[in-house]
């Protein structure tokens, strides 16, 4: 079985491109999505040890623990000791239920991928991009942030730029979803005649 990762900063069309991969019948773990599993259960307990006050009725209050942990590498770190494994718990659980269902090919929608040395986990890395303007546009229409919000987002987040070059395949989602679904079938295409690669 080969492992696509997926990755692209914020407002470049990561989760459409995610569905489509889907719509296509490959199978995507969504990193985000498990993460916010783990915070209305398993991890809840663990959370609440280390950082008292930021559960609620069995859940992580995102708001809270993000409050806590956002100025604070040390408590940042912390978060992350309980939060990856019980992460890489359910990604092999993932694996192991495509690779028993007979699937050739899957994604992993990881938002940090190259940023966390995750290119090394997967046989091949598809970007999803888009203009800066277009980025900005879709972002803000969302009405969950400002200008000045978005800017801190992408100044943590690898260039955009870099991470084109440092990707195998490319996903450009300025033109609508038709060629996104077109350039799809081609990746899959391309990815079922490559080696495994990954460590």
């Amino acid at each position: 079985m080969l492992i696509i990762g997926l990755t692209g900063s914020i407002g470049m069309g990561k989760s459409t491109t995610a569905k489509l991969f889907m719509e296509a019948g490959v199978p995507v773990y969504d990193a985000d999505a498990a993460v916010h599993q783990l915070y209305e259960g398993e991890a809840a307990p663990a959370i609440e040890a280390a950082f008292p006050g930021t559960t609620a009725d069995g859940k992580v209050d995102r708001a809270k623990l993000s409050a806590r942990v956002v100025h604070d590498p040390a408590a940042m770190k912390q978060l992350e000791q309980i939060v990856h494994p019980m992460l890489g718990a359910s990604r092999q659980k993932f694996f192991a239920d495509a690779e028993a269902a007979g699937k050739a090919i899957v994604v992993v929608d990881v938002p940090l991928l190259f940023e966390t040395g995750g290119e090394k986990r997967v046989d091949a890395v598809v970007v999803v991009t888009t203009s800066p303007e277009l980025q900005r546009e879709r972002v803000l229409a969302r009405g969950t942030m400002d200008a000045a919000k978005l800017d801190a987002i992408i100044a943590k987040q690898m260039p955009d730029a870099e991470k084109r070059k440092r990707a195998d395949f490319m996903v450009d989602t300025s033109h609508g979803l038709d060629p996104v679904r077109a350039r799809i079938r081609d990746i899959l295409a391309e990815v079922a005649k490559m080696p495994k690669r990954r460590a």
